[in-house]
Formats: C-alpha cells, sequence, structure tokens
C-alpha cells in the first residue's frame, strides 16, 4: 500500500519509488513556457518525435501546468534532470506540485522554502544551475510525471468459473513465443541504440541551460496526495536551446533573409522617382 505524503498545494510531494513509463495517449496535464520578460508562450516545434522550445538567453521563464481533468492530480517537475522541489537528480517518486481539477499554475522557479522561488532563466550552459552542481548530461531538458490520486476501493471477488478439463500445458507455446520475439527485441534495442546516438549528437550542440536566478515571493501550502500507483500515468518531455542552434539542428529553417547592399537583383527598382529638372 502506498503511504501517505505531504505535499505543497499547489504543492509539494514525495512517496514510494517509481519507474517512468509512456505518455499517455490523452494528456492529464499540458506543460507550457512562457518568457517572462517578453511576456509571451514560447512556441513548440516537433522534430524527430520531440518537441522543442526556442529560448532567449538572460530571459527569465516559467513552466505553466494546466489540469485538463476534474480530479487532484501529483506532478512532479525535472528541469536540467534535477527536481525543481528539492534540488536532487530527478525521478518521479520524488517531491512534486499538486494541482486541484482544471486548475493552471506558473511554476517560476527552483523550489528555495515554503515562501520563495530562486527564478528560472535561460542562460549559457556552463551558468546552468545543473552544470554548476556537477550535473550536465541532461541540460536542455524539461519534463514532468503526472500522477493520478488513489481512491477508495471496494474489494469484489473475482468470478472462476469452473473448469471440467486441466488447463492445456502451456510450455511449448510459452517456448515458441519467447523465440519469435527474440527478432523483435534485438530490433528494439537496436533502435534504441540509434535513439539514444542521435540524442548525444544533440546534446553536445546544447548552447544553453536553466539558472538558478533571483529570489521570488512564491508561497505554497501542504496538503496530501496518496499516489493511485507507484508508476506515472503521464510523463512529458519539451527540449529547449538558443534559436540558432534549433537552427543548426535542423528543426527551424533559417531565418529568412533580405539580400540587398551591391548584389545583383532582378528588380532593382522600387518607387516612381521625380523627373529631371529642367
Amino acid at each position: 500500500m502506498l503511504r501517505k505524503s505531504l505535499l505543497l498545494s499547489a504543492a509539494l510531494a514525495a512517496a514510494a519509488a517509481t519507474a517512468c513509463q509512456p505518455a499517455s495517449a490523452r494528456s492529464l496535464v499540458d506543460i507550457d513556457l512562457i518568457d517572462r520578460d517578453a511576456g509571451r508562450w514560447l512556441p513548440e516545434y516537433p522534430h524527430h518525435g520531440r518537441t522543442y522550445v526556442p529560448g532567449e538567453p538572460g530571459h527569465r521563464y516559467a513552466v505553466r501546468l494546466t489540469n485538463t481533468t476534474g480530479e487532484r492530480l501529483l506532478v512532479v517537475l525535472s528541469v536540467d534532470g534535477v527536481n525543481a522541489v528539492d534540488g536532487r537528480t530527478a525521478h518521479p517518486s520524488q517531491a512534486g506540485y499538486v494541482l486541484g481539477p482544471w486548475q493552471s499554475t506558473e511554476i517560476a522557479g527552483w523550489r528555495k522554502s515554503m515562501d520563495d522561488v530562486a527564478q528560472f532563466y535561460f542562460t549559457d550552459l556552463p551558468d546552468s544551475y545543473a552544470a554548476r552542481t556537477g550535473r550536465p548530461d541532461n541540460v536542455g531538458v524539461i519534463g514532468i510525471a503526472v500522477f493520478r490520486e488513489s481512491q477508495p476501493r471496494y474489494y469484489q471477488p473475482p468470478y472462476s468459473p469452473p473448469r471440467p478439463y486441466p488447463d492445456y500445458p502451456r510450455g511449448l507455446d510459452e517456448a515458441r513465443a519467447k523465440s519469435s520475439n527474440a527478432p523483435a527485441a534485438a530490433e528494439r534495442e537496436a533502435s534504441a541504440a540509434a535513439d539514444a546516438s542521435s540524442s548525444r549528437r544533440e546534446m553536445a550542440q546544447q548552447q544553453i541551460g536553466t539558472g538558478h536566478g533571483a529570489r521570488e515571493w512564491a508561497p505554497v501550502s501542504s496538503t496530501e496526495f496518496v499516489r493511485a500507483s507507484s508508476r506515472p500515468t503521464q510523463v512529458t518531455q519539451l527540449r529547449y536551446d538558443a534559436l540558432d542552434s534549433l537552427v543548426a539542428m535542423g528543426v527551424l529553417p533559417p531565418p529568412y533573409r533580405y539580400w540587398g547592399g551591391d548584389e545583383p537583383r532582378a528588380f532593382p527598382g522600387a518607387f516612381v522617382p521625380d523627373p529631371p529638372n529642367g
């Protein structure tokens, strides 16, 4: 039985150890990034099965979390592979924020106490909090692990119809199944290795991370939350980097340029000139 934990309202939590699993088809929680200095939502761009967001170095940002359901949910937030609440290397079993039904909130920084945070801001990779604390491997990724809340259940014994004959021996079938699954398993391992190699190439180009900025008033309160499962129902990741890095990776096309100056042009004229004097 999962133990109860004290959490922060809009709030914090810790519970039994968990393992990640893929996000469900329908998102329980939407995640967006807000550029606080520009006052706008940052656009998202899909590329090779991932979602990328361009960040402006020096700009403060917030992670906006929106509960799309009518139930309470626990969200464990990871920034650059670091838990945004307790500062440990992130794992789904750790502390997180509890969202009420249909609630939307903005997380503006690293949690320093029940009253304040250190602001998130885009910065050069060596200046990122993760790199400065010796954990640069996951810089450039913001993720959430979402858990449903446990509800009271009433036990009902499963119905087992009588069986007039003994079960059919399954040893041979299981051996055949394992044999047929071997090639598929090898293909999955090869695919995973290729994905890991691609990820390493992309991470080698990473330019920016998330800094540990000025303190900001951001009070929270504690609440109780019991996870319905030891595994998250949803895991979602956003990758971010500087705009020119995303262009170099092929996530975005090069910015449009007007080639002026001395280069020859097919239509050099602009508007009707005045006639000459005289």
